[in-house]
């Protein structure tokens, strides 16, 4: 039986009037499991200041995250004024060029601090749903470049992704503008995203764009020589669910994810619902090594053919964010496993956010690993009439059992919150990123 896989174009098409909006939603990804938001966080503060090597740029000025969002406007300017690539190796030429056109921007001293090496665990401790004060990533922080170079930076991201992903990516940074300006948020790092690279840029080798917040987590690598680019691992979330930009433009970053989520469900039987709710709803979070059991649910031996593709359709959420081959290929990946893959669900059984807590849900195969989860607390971004909890305070997962940060590293653990280096290269003995801090 083979399923014909989500067209990229035609989502891209489907969903452009919910994803086209650059400033959109933002992304929390936490829980204590997965939850590092600043209110449930409040205890670590102490040690995270001491940790963190550039407490200067955690309290972030409006001014300084207002251009960080126009020259997301900027480089979502370009991406529409440019073709989207459609291949792989043209994914990896095109991003390789932006990549090093934004490093032609910096200091010898800032090239410094974006470049790591390929194979630096570091990797794997500089990403984070923590707050950038409590867990310091690696790389620069984009609020303390000139606009052009925060421009040129994403040109990188924007070469890298998918319209629809870029304008997901982008929304959730115009969300954390929503956040530092609108809400109770005691939080200062709102706004603050870092960018780093793994490995010298090239289209003939392999290295990785590390590229997050207190809301996102970025970590693709690309490789000229296999011709293959991996997504795993990456978080994205969303806080609030709905809210109106600057522009007066309403934006609801998540309801992608959120249809494609209902279209499976609803596609069930009653039996095939009561399997799927009885599951254990799994979670995989930055920090820890994961042993990915797939637990209990609905397996994937258990849909039609239709209900499969629309399992697909809800990966491709996340498995989908590149060029169409390139999605192709991981969606065939786990296409290939998916009889053996579990579905868990929990919470709203209707796609209706005026009422419930939201849903919980996780994915678990050989080959895929997606976890989706609610949380029932607003992390104190509280704004009159917007909201930021269940249904609207939502942080996800992403990795590949196989193949995460394309087998470049070892995962590690976290003992604390503490993670990344301040700089490129291996971070100082005890220092942020020191080993056995917080992982990914």
């Amino acid at each position: 039986m083979v399923i014909t896989r989500p067209n990229t174009a035609a989502s891209r098409r489907r969903h452009s009037g919910r994803l086209r909006n650059w400033a959109a939603s933002t992304l929390l990804i936490g829980g204590l499991v997965l939850g590092g938001c600043a209110a449930q966080a409040d205890t670590a503060t102490s040690s995270a200041a001491s940790s963190s090597t550039s407490a200067s740029s955690a309290s972030a000025t409006s001014d300084s995250v207002t251009s960080l969002t126009a020259a997301l406007s900027t480089a979502a300017q370009s991406a529409a004024a440019g073709a989207d690539a459609t291949t792989t190796d043209q994914t990896i030429t095109d991003t390789a060029a932006a990549a090093e056109a934004f490093l032609a921007t910096l200091t010898d001293e800032q090239r410094a601090a974006v470049l790591y090496d390929y194979d630096d665990e570091t990797k794997t401790t500089s990403w984070s749903n923590f707050p950038v004060t409590f867990v310091q990533r690696a790389g620069l922080n984009l609020t303390d470049l000139t606009e052009e170079q925060q421009t040129a930076a994403l040109v990188v991201l924007q070469s890298l992704l998918s319209e629809d992903a870029y304008a997901t990516v982008a929304g959730i940074m115009g969300g954390d503008e929503y956040l530092h300006e609108n809400s109770s948020s005691t939080e200062e790092s709102l706004g603050q995203y870092y960018i780093a690279f793994f490995g010298d840029p090239s289209d003939t080798g392999a290295w990785e764009v590390q590229f997050g917040g207190h809301h996102l987590g970025i970590n693709a690598t690309l490789d000229g020589t296999a011709d293959a680019i991996t997504f795993a691992p990456t978080h994205l979330g969303v806080q609030p669910a709905v809210y109106t930009a600057a522009d007066g433009t309403q934006v609801q970053p998540f309801d992608a994810i959120y249809t494609s989520a209902f279209a499976f469900y609803d596609s069930l039987t009653a039996e095939q619902q009561a399997t799927l709710t009885s599951g254990e709803v799994t979670m995989c979070a930055p920090g820890d090594t994961c042993e990915f059991t797939t637990g209990t649910g609905l397996t994937g031996a258990d849909l039609t053919d239709e209900q499969k593709q629309l399992l697909l359709d809800l990966i491709a959420n996340w498995a989908g964010m590149a060029d169409d081959e390139t999605n192709a290929a991981a969606l065939a990946k786990i296409e290939a496993t998916l009889d053996t893959t579990v579905v868990a669900w929990s919470g709203a059984t209707t796609y209706d956010m005026s009422t419930g807590d939201g849903i919980s849900f996780s994915i678990s195969g050989p080959n895929v690993y997606i976890a989706f989860q609610a949380q029932q607390g607003s992390a104190g971004a509280d704004v009159d009439g917007v909201t930021t909890s269940g249904w609207g305070h939502v942080h996800t997962i992403y990795r590949d059992p196989t193949n995460d940060y394309a087998g470049s590293v070892t995962q590690q653990a976290a003992t604390g919150m503490a993670g990344g280096g301040a700089g490129g290269g291996t971070p100082p003995a005890g220092g942020p990123g020191a080993a056995g801090t917080t992982g990914a």
